[in-house]
C-alpha cells in the first residue's frame, strides 16, 4: 500500500493527538478520584513505597522479594478497585480509554498496521483524490452493458476488460490508459471504476477535470505568493500512484496548457507513474490541438481505448421522463 511520507506523517500525527487526549482524560479522572476519595491517593503512595522497598530487597539478593512484590501489588490493586466501586465508580475508571482498543491508538498491532490505520489511510486517500462523491455511483457495482449494442458493445466490453487488467497488474506493470470517443459513452465512468478499486486497495489517486487542473496550475504559476502551493501541487501530480485527467480538450488550450501537459506526462512517464486520460477529441484532433510531442507520448506510452455509441446520460434522462 502506497502513502507518501507526508500522508503517513499526517496519519501518525492523528494518532499522537488521540494518545495525548487519552492521557489528558486519564489525568482528569485521576484528579477527580484524588479530590473525592483521599484514601485512594494514600494507596497510590503505598504502591510506590512497596515497589521501592521490594526493589531494594531484590538488589540485596532476597529470593522472595519478587513474589512478595507481586502479592502486595495485587492486594493493593484489589483495594483500589474496591474503593472506586464503593464510591459508585467502575473498577476500570482510571484505565486509559482508546478510540481503537486493538492497537491502543498507536496504529500498529504486533508490528502490522491496525485495521483502524487501514481505514484512516483509505479515508485520507479518498479526501485527497477529488473524486469521493463521484465514486458513490460510478463504480463496477453499477456497471451495465444495457446501453450498448453491436460494435459499441464490443468496444465497451473490451475497455472494461482492459480496466480489470489494469487494476490486476497495477503493482507489477507500469501502464497508462487513454479513453477517447463520443460524449457520454462511459470514459469518465471507467476511470472512476479504476480509481475506486485502487483507492480501496490503498493507492493514492488524484482526479482532475482538465479545466480544473490547468486552472489550478495557472493561478499558482502566475501568483508569486503561491509558490509553496504550486510546489505541493506539482509534487502530488508527479508522485501520486495514479493521476486521472478527465475531459481533456474542454480547457482553454494555449501555449501554457500545452507546455504543462507535456511536462506532466513526461515527468510521470519518467517516474513510471500511471496516468489515465479521457477525452471527447479524436486522435487527429488531439494531434492538431496539442503538440506533436504530446501526441507521440500518448500513442507510444498509453493503451488506447475507443468508446462509441449514444450519450448514456441523455438516454437515462429521457427514460426517466417517460416514467
Amino acid at each position: 500500500m502506497s502513502l507518501t511520507n507526508a500522508q503517513y506523517d499526517w496519519i501518525m500525527h492523528q494518532y499522537e493527538r488521540k494518545q495525548q487526549k487519552s492521557r489528558r482524560d486519564a489525568q482528569k479522572r485521576l484528579a477527580y478520584v484524588y479530590d473525592h476519595i483521599p484514601s485512594y491517593r494514600e494507596l497510590d503512595d503505598t504502591v510506590a513505597e512497596v515497589s521501592v522497598s521490594q526493589g531494594r530487597k531484590m538488589l540485596s539478593g532476597d529470593p522472595d522479594a519478587m513474589e512478595d512484590l507481586r502479592d502486595r501489588l495485587a492486594e493493593l490493586s484489589g483495594r483500589k478497585a474496591q474503593l472506586l466501586e464503593d464510591h459508585g465508580l467502575p473498577a476500570d475508571y482510571l484505565e486509559p480509554v482508546y478510540e481503537c482498543p486493538d492497537c491502543r491508538d498507536t496504529g500498529y498491532v504486533d508490528g502490522r498496521k491496525c485495521h483502524c490505520f487501514q481505514e484512516a489511510m483509505i479515508t485520507l486517500l479518498y479526501e485527497q483524490s477529488n473524486i469521493r462523491e463521484m465514486l458513490r455511483s460510478e463504480n463496477f457495482d453499477s456497471l451495465s452493458y444495457e446501453y450498448y449494442e453491436g460494435d459499441d458493445l464490443a468496444r465497451f466490453k473490451k475497455a472494461v476488460n482492459t480496466c480489470h487488467n489494469f487494476i490486476k497488474n497495477f503493482n507489477s506493470d507500469y501502464h497508462n490508459l487513454f479513453f477517447y470517443g463520443t460524449v457520454g459513452t462511459g470514459k469518465s465512468f471507467l476511470s472512476g471504476c479504476i480509481a475506486k478499486e485502487l483507492i480501496e486497495s490503498g493507492h493514492s489517486v488524484i482526479y482532475f477535470s482538465a479545466t480544473a487542473l490547468f486552472d489550478l496550475l495557472s493561478r499558482n504559476s502566475f501568483d508569486p505568493k503561491s509558490r509553496e502551493e504550486l510546489r505541493t501541487a506539482y509534487a502530488d501530480l508527479y508522485q501520486c500512484d495514479l493521476l486521472i485527467v478527465d475531459d481533456l480538450g474542454t480547457e482553454l488550450t494555449n501555449q501554457f496548457v500545452t507546455s504543462q501537459l507535456f511536462s506532466l506526462l513526461n515527468e510521470r512517464h519518467m517516474g513510471k507513474k500511471a496516468t489515465i486520460i479521457s477525452t471527447n477529441l479524436s486522435l487527429e484532433e488531439l494531434r492538431n490541438r496539442y503538440s506533436e510531442r504530446i501526441f507521440s507520448r500518448v500513442t507510444s506510452n498509453y493503451e488506447i481505448c475507443k468508446l462509441s455509441g449514444q450519450d448514456i446520460r441523455i438516454y437515462k434522462k429521457r427514460a426517466m421522463n417517460r416514467k
